[in-house]
């Protein structure tokens, strides 16, 4: 009862030891979670060697089990390989946002089997680890980019254009920081050109800002008269020049 005691204590004190050094919530539980099952291991044996008991049988009874539960949990398994992974390398931690195969979200739990993102709709999103080791993660810390674009006549200010989106994104303060919001021509098209926009938002509001941002800049160029070419007619230039139907 002792050693299990003590086994709780110095693996929370550890714990809180490494969070109070600044080192990841998910590694600290980890390290803690560790040192209180070696310990408790340690007990176990000394324990069972008190009492007279052999332990070399039950090693060999135990190595022989775990060879076959490797073999019929081996998914499962992973998913700890993995995580270990995740948990000693970093890729990310816990408060992050994340894109891994489509999926995106802010990280709030990291465990051993699987990590859970929270998406801006407040859904949980419970991946397992073997789906993030090997992958392309993009980690977005608290920000994520928007990019968009839009279409102006050949006739349009550019230069009144671009201002006016300077000035758009000036007024939302959530826009501050590094990196500085981007606008630029972006590529050419036939009648017009592209205006490229690049900001970047709070990941836990993308959509909101996103659709914000871009009504204000819509709203800023339908004052200001600046005309825009629509798709269709770019398409329809396009096909009037005998480049492609």
């Amino acid at each position: 009862m002792l050693g299990l005691k003590a086994a709780s204590w110095c693996g929370s004190r550890l714990a809180r030891l490494a969070e109070s050094k600044g080192v990841d919530v998910t590694l600290s539980r980890f390290l803690g979670n560790v040192t209180r099952l070696t310990i408790v291991a340690a007990v176990v044996v000394i324990t069972l060697g008190n009492f007279g008991i052999t332990i070399a049988p039950l090693i060999a009874i135990a190595g022989a089990s775990a060879f076959g539960a490797t073999l019929a949990i081996q998914g499962p398994l992973s998913n700890y390989g993995a995580g270990l992974a995740i948990v000693l390398a970093r890729p990310f931690v816990v408060g992050d946002t994340i894109t891994v195969k489509g999926t995106s979200g802010v990280v709030e739990l990291i465990t051993l089997g699987y990590t859970r993102l929270v998406g801006e709709d407040a859904e949980r999103i419970t991946v397992p680890n073997k789906e993030i080791v090997g992958e392309i993660i993009v980690n977005s810390k608290g920000r994520r980019v928007v990019e968009a674009s839009v279409l102006l006549a050949a006739e349009a200010d550019v230069g009144r254009a671009v201002a006016l989106t300077r000035e758009t994104f000036a007024r939302f303060p959530e826009l501050d920081g590094e990196p500085r919001p981007q606008v630029g021509i972006h590529d050419f098209t036939y009648g017009g050109v592209i205006l490229g926009l690049r900001y970047w938002v709070p990941s836990r509001r993308y959509f909101e800002f996103r659709y914000q941002v871009n009504g204000a800049i819509h709203a800023a160029f339908e004052a200001s008269g600046i005309p825009r070419l629509s798709p269709a007619a770019a398409a329809l230039d396009r096909e009037s020049d005998g480049v492609g139907a």
